[in-house]
């Protein structure tokens, strides 16, 4: 069963930066493509960024610009680089892998507080 373990989450000022990294144990890492959703409190899931194996990248749109997806597969990681961060980015935000033939997988989570 792949694992995937988020970590990089924490208290941040408005404005400020963090990143967000999703370590794979995933011999085929190369060929997932990995998701980040977030979840707020009292709301749903909602899917934030997301890189194909291809390397294909994609957003909501009320992170573009802020956001950015990368991966490094000789590390079975990717990262979430989260700058200018708002209040509203206030969530728990989960990794979540497909492909690779193994079944779909997702992380413990990762929270994330943007305060004032």
């Amino acid at each position: 069963q792949v694992q995937l373990v988020e970590s990089g989450g924490g208290s941040v000022q408005a404005g400020g930066s963090l990143r967000l990294s999703c370590v794979a144990s995933e011999i085929h890492f190369p060929e997932t493509n990995i998701y980040w959703y977030r979840q707020a409190p009292g709301k749903e899931r909602e899917w934030v960024a997301l890189i194909m194996n291809s390397g294909f990248r994609n957003y909501v749109n009320s992170v573009k610009g802020r956001f950015t997806i990368s991966r490094d597969n000789a590390k079975n990681t990717v990262y979430l680089q989260m700058t200018n961060l708002k209040l509203e980015d206030t969530a728990v935000y989960y990794c979540h892998a497909t492909g690779g033939g193994e079944p779909e997988t997702w992380g413990q989570g990762t929270q994330v507080t943007v305060h004032t």
